[in-house]
């Protein structure tokens, strides 16, 4: 049976509307609009449609996908989002799990240790500091937040969309949270985005805090992600009389923070004063730390990734061989792990998996 939300999964993820898709496929506006909602298409029809969204054809005759609501996902800059940008990268999420699912058939992965922290919603500081104390990371710098994340049971995946509009989300579906990370933005950014969306899963816990305005959720995101990659404690014992936006690109490397990112906190914990703070930034700003890192770090990788995918190919099993079972476009499993999986060599050899063993052993 031709299941309807599978089609507008398809069309959100090519951003097509309904009328554009019936230009494509060379059907009426009306057509698009009966199969959408639940008209059984005639064989041609479906063949229609899968050519013209590049989708295999028994895509559109599985069972329901897991649709993600928009009220259950934490996106940042959601008052910029464009509605067709939004729809793709739900329909993104949607795919990311239909991938983990497969993956999670295959592989042990780490159980989610993520704790409730949606009580101190109001307090971010204390949820950053009591999260790496359950996790044990006392006041040294994350280092690898994916690598962090992963062992944590975080499902991390990409997003290639071509705007500056989306640059992260998240989730918990099923009991297992996700990430998703927009691979355009320089690592640092990238890292506190990873950072920011880590606040919303512990503090707007299974989305909680839908009823919160807007911009109470993202500052108290913004606040935890601070935190949790900058603890006050350790800039304190290693940074001393601040005065010079050089002094913060030279600091920022040890915590793979932006200089804006470093610069802020500092500020928001009083090392930092109002005119030293705004000659800072404004300084930074002149030297092109407002819409770029020029002295950047290197880009953090998945850890687990490419330790399933050596697994998978030292059986014969390549990328395209998921996206055949889950009956996908290659493209949209290539780009679910795109920029977290890192090089590859031709022929990799068979890990020592140490975040997950195969069931298949």
């Amino acid at each position: 049976m031709f299941c309807a939300d599978r089609l507008k999964v398809a069309r959100h993820r090519r951003k097509l509307t309904g009328k554009e898709l019936a230009a494509a496929a060379g059907v009426t506006d009306v057509t698009v609009s009966k199969v959408e909602n639940g008209h059984q298409p005639d064989d041609v029809t479906v063949d229609k449609f899968a050519k013209a969204l590049g989708y295999p054809r028994a895509f559109f005759l599985m069972d329901r996908p897991e649709v993600l609501e928009p009220k259950a996902v934490s996106f940042r800059s959601l008052k910029k989002m464009k509605a067709a940008e939004r729809n793709a990268s739900l329909a993104a999420g949607s795919n990311g799990i239909a991938l983990y699912q497969w993956i999670d058939a295959q592989f042990n992965l780490p159980a989610p240790d993520l704790i409730d922290l949606s009580r101190e919603q109001g307090r971010p500081e204390v949820a950053a500091r009591l999260l790496r104390q359950h996790w044990g990371l006392g006041d040294r710098p994350i280092g690898n937040i994916l690598r962090l994340f992963e062992s944590k049971g975080i499902r991390v995946l990409s997003l290639t969309e071509n705007t500056d509009n989306v640059d992260a989300y998240s989730f918990w579906h099923a009991d297992h949270p996700y990430v998703f990370l927009n691979q355009r933005k320089t690592a640092e950014r990238s890292n506190f985005d990873a950072a920011h969306e880590l606040g919303h899963l512990v503090l707007h816990f299974h989305a909680q805090a839908e009823s919160m305005p807007e911009d109470d959720a993202e500052r108290q995101a913004n606040h935890f992600a601070s935190a949790f990659l900058m603890p006050d404690a350790d800039l304190k014992s290693l940074l001393a009389h601040i005065y010079s936006s050089s002094q913060i690109i030279k600091a920022k490397i040890r915590w793979k923070v932006s200089a804006m990112a470093l610069a802020t906190r500092l500020h928001q914990i009083g090392m930092l004063s109002d005119w030293s703070y705004r000659s800072i930034i404004i300084d930074l700003g002149q030297r092109g730390y407002r819409t770029g890192e020029p002295l950047g770090v290197e880009r953090e990788t998945s850890t687990l990734l490419p330790k399933v995918f050596a697994a998978l190919w030292s059986k014969g099993i390549t990328k395209s061989d998921i996206a055949s079972d889950l009956n996908l476009p290659w493209d949209e499993v290539e780009t679910l792990v795109f920029g977290l999986t890192g090089p590859l060599s031709s022929r990799p050899q068979r890990p020592s998996l140490s975040l997950v063993e195969s069931k298949a052993e």
